[in-house]
């Protein structure tokens, strides 16, 4: 009796296995498919060039302003 629950449970895994094998497939390192996909995620990269320094000074300017309007814990204590 204890073979037959044995060949059960490797159904069972084969089954599970078989229904996931999709899902398993993506992560594994399988042949030409997975440098095929990975080359076609590659481009979809692109380059970021840095900004010009005028853009630059006008963002610090604008975080600078942002936080000097940000309440601070004294004045919420003033405001109690």
């Amino acid at each position: 009796m204890g073979v037959f629950w044995i060949a059960l449970l490797g159904l069972a895994v084969g089954v599970l296995i078989a229904a996931e094998w999709p899902h398993i497939a993506k992560h594994l390192p399988l042949g030409e498919d997975h440098g095929r996909r990975r080359r076609r995620r590659k481009t979809d990269l692109r380059v970021v060039r840095a900004e010009p320094p005028d853009d630059t000074e006008d963002f610090a300017a604008s975080v600078e302003r942002d936080l000097a309007s940000l309440p601070t814990i004294k004045e919420r204590d003033r405001n109690r």
